[in-house]
This record gives structure tokens, sequence and C-alpha cells, in this order.
């Protein structure tokens, strides 16, 4: 919270997944956006999970999305119709989050792009942050990972189509009953986010280091979508892991023996990844029963420990 402006309870200040501001005491907005070039050829589903992944945000701070606006970068010389495909794929995400598309911009571009600026509705006092893991929460991710490494094989030609399905149901799925879910065992989900274009490794840097404290990921636990460890051993992973691996590395500690490759996958960018909850250990069990029964998987995959602020130790 910024002194200056009282009602703004996330902002430029802080490293979290959006924009809150509070109205009065039961109601504040969230306000996110984000859009990406196609990384399917389907324009629907590149619509549909280009929707998923901006919708998320909201969800990453615990708030359920009211109102989206369309972002549209085309080229001239690209059919008109497609684009008219991949928004449609866009609004039935968005219907399906129970939100409006209320409008949007287009503007003319070399390449084609498109995403969503979201405004959401939370309580204050259930607002999601990255902040505040404490020593002994457990660590629970909604989805599994390896979306990039697929989305690079895709590009080469490489991607078995099974794999390719596996990975679009991963990134097309909402994180909304994974927000409920959490929202469920309020106030015992300590901090939270959405594991996006950082990799995992990335976001709970951002989570360790908001809290004051380090995490451990345990990399036996950590759950792959089907076909992508067989990929990064091919090493078909995006510019982007380079530079997380490049950044976020200095950060990382490792008490497991992993290959180049493997190391690799941890800083893999995901696109509309699941939720990274950091959770009271004694409330673990009721949150992973509450994702079940929503046909949600939850998978503990590390903690938070006493350490270096920001330190993540890989075992």
């Amino acid at each position: 919270m910024d002194k200056a402006t009282p009602n703004l309870l996330a902002g430029l200040a802080d490293m979290d997944d959006a924009a809150v501001y509070q109205l009065d005491e039961e109601r504040a907005l969230i306000m996110t956006t984000d859009f990406f070039p196609p990384i399917l050829d389907d324009p629907y589903l590149y619509g549909s999970v280009a929707a998923a992944n901006a919708l998320s945000d909201v969800y990453a701070m615990g708030g359920e999305p009211l109102l989206a606006i369309n972002l549209v970068g085309w080229p001239e010389d690209v059919d008109i119709g497609v684009l008219g495909t991949v928004l449609r794929g866009g609004a039935d995400k968005v219907a399906e989050a129970g939100a409006l598309i209320a409008g949007g911009h287009t503007v003319v571009d070399k390449e084609p792009k498109y995403g969503l600026a979201v405004t959401g509705l939370v309580r204050p006092e259930h607002v999601l942050r990255k902040g505040g893991a404490a020593v002994g929460d457990v660590l629970v991710l909604t989805k599994p990972l390896g979306s990039g490494i697929i989305s690079t094989a895709l590009k080469l030609g490489r991607a078995a189509d099974v794999h390719v399905e596996a990975c679009v149901d991963t990134m097309a799925t909402l994180n909304r009953d994974a927000m409920f879910a959490a929202k469920s065992i309020h106030p015992h989900v300590h901090a939270a986010t959405d594991v996006t274009g950082f990799g995992i490794l990335g976001h709970a840097y951002e989570m360790a280091s908001q809290s004051g404290c380090a995490l451990r990921l345990d990399w036996a636990k950590l759950p792959w979508i089907e076909g992508s460890m067989g990929y990064a051993e091919l090493t078909y992973f995006a510019d982007g892991a380079r530079r997380n691996f490049d950044f976020y590395g200095q950060w990382t500690g490792y008490d497991v023996e992993l290959t180049d490759w493997q190391r690799l996958m941890l800083f893999d960018p995901q696109t509309s990844g699941g939720l990274l909850l950091a959770v009271a250990a004694e409330s673990v069990t009721e949150l992973l029963q509450d994702l079940e029964e929503r046909g949600q998987i939850g998978h503990i995959v590390g903690s938070a420990i006493s350490g270096a602020e920001g330190e993540i130790i890989v075992n």
C-alpha cells in the first residue's frame, strides 16, 4: 500500500500480478492486462488461451473478473476472418469466466497480437498477494508445467498431437476453481501468484523475496505436462527460458543432481500456468480436497523455509 494513495492496495511499487484499488470496505477493483503473439496454429484456441492467460491475474489476486476489453494488433495482409475466430475464442473464454467483453481497440501491426485488459472485483480482506509466505507453509501448484517447451516443439514442427492437446487443455483451463478453493480456506493461504512468463523458479523467487524468506522446491514432485520432459531433453526451449535462467539463477541453489536441460525446465516460461499457493500446513489437506471436488489437482511441490530472502533451494 502506498501511503500517499492508501486506497491503492497493489500498484507500481509492488511485484504483484495486478493492480488493486479499494473502493469501500466491501469492494476493491482489480485491473490487469496481457497480450502476446500466436503460440498455436488454431486461431480459436489461440484466442481462448490468450484470454485465459489475461484473466489469470485476477484469479491470482483472489478476485473474479467483471469486464474485459479486447487488445488487438493485426497485419493488413492477414484475413480479417481469422481475427474474428481469435476474438470468438477469447469471448467464449471470458463468458466461461462469468465476465463480459465490453469493447476493445485494434491497431495495424506486422505480427498478430491478442489479449485483454481485465477489470475484476474482490473483497479487500480476500486479496491474495505474492508476499506473506511464512516459514513452514506448504507450496501447492494447481497446474502442471512445461507449456513453453511444448509450444516451442510445436513451432519447430516436432510436437505430437497428443502432447499439444494436453498442453492446450492445461493452458485453456481457467484458474477460477483454484482461486475458489484457495478462498475456501481463507485466511490460511498466505501468498499466491500465477506461474507464467518467468517460469516456476522466477515466480517462486518473487514470492520468496516479497515474503522475506526462502523457498524449497522438490524436483521429484513438480508436475509436467505429458511430453514436455522428452522435448526438454532435446533442448526445445524458448529463448525466454534461457533469459530466466540467466537472471533468476543467481538466487537458486541445488541439493539434487540435475542435468543442464533439467535445470532449464525450471525456468520454462509458462502461458496461463497454474496458481502457486503458500498454505498453512494444517490447511493443506482441506485445500487439496476442495480442489479435487472442483475437478482440479493440487500438487505439493515444496515449502517455505528459513534462509536468505528470495533464495530458492531445489532438492
